[in-house]
């Protein structure tokens, strides 16, 4: 009889003892639970340039390891939800890679922020563009080149003064021609305003050059 109470005793002891240490178990997981379960936040803000202070649009902002994030729009806004602890990766074309890693033990469930971005200059090699398309047509140009005349024989033979000449008297007058030749029209007219104006005609030194360049054949034909 004793020892079939001694059995039960402990039979249930063990129930005992197993109910505790479960009960222990799980209220420990939970709370590790707790503690490893991050806090969702709103993340929100604005990148701009680092120089200027004007918004940087289309700036990649992913959480890092993941594919999670967002795009800055024109304005250089965005706004997603992340957790504490986060490493935030800002990423853009022209700009420097930065990140940023959101506090942990937020009193709020929103965090905002201003993300300066560096300019990243980008050095493409040089690219000559030639009219050719093969070396073979290269070199037939090449070789059917025609070399132009020094600058010397070109600034000769634009300054030729019989062609100057010629040219300048089929070239009509312009606007400031016109007004300038009215001008002094004008001018001359009120020299000699209230007087006679001269007559070459009866002007003795006129006559006497007029009769000398006949004499010298200055008018003959060429």
């Amino acid at each position: 009889m004793l020892h079939i109470i001694a059995k039960r005793f402990l039979f249930y002891s063990s129930i005992y003892v197993l109910f505790f240490v479960m009960l222990f178990y799980t209220t420990e997981s939970k709370s590790q639970d707790n503690l490893n379960q991050k806090k969702l936040i709103q993340f929100s803000g604005i990148v701009v340039n680092s120089d200027s202070i004007e918004p940087a649009p289309f700036v990649n902002i992913i959480i890092k390891n993941t594919n999670k994030g967002t795009i800055s729009d024109h304005n250089g806004f965005f706004s997603f939800v992340a957790k504490e602890g986060d490493i935030i990766v800002f990423s853009g074309m022209g700009y420097k890679s930065t990140s940023f890693m959101i506090p942990n033990n937020l009193t709020q469930q929103r965090y905002t922020w201003i993300q300066p971005l560096s300019v990243d200059t980008v050095y493409l090699s040089e690219t000559v563009i030639y009219p050719w398309q093969t070396f073979e047509q290269f070199k037939k140009a090449f070789v059917e080149l025609q070399v132009p005349n020094d600058d010397e024989q070109r600034a000769e033979k634009n300054l030729n003064l019989a062609e100057m000449r010629e040219k300048a008297q089929n070239i009509p007058m312009d606007g400031s021609m016109n007004f300038r030749n009215y001008i002094d029209n004008q001018v001359y007219r009120n020299y000699y305003k209230g007087q006679a104006m001269p007559n070459n005609l009866l002007n003795p030194i006129a006559w006497a050059k007029f009769i000398k360049a006949i004499k010298e054949g200055k008018f003959k034909k060429k």
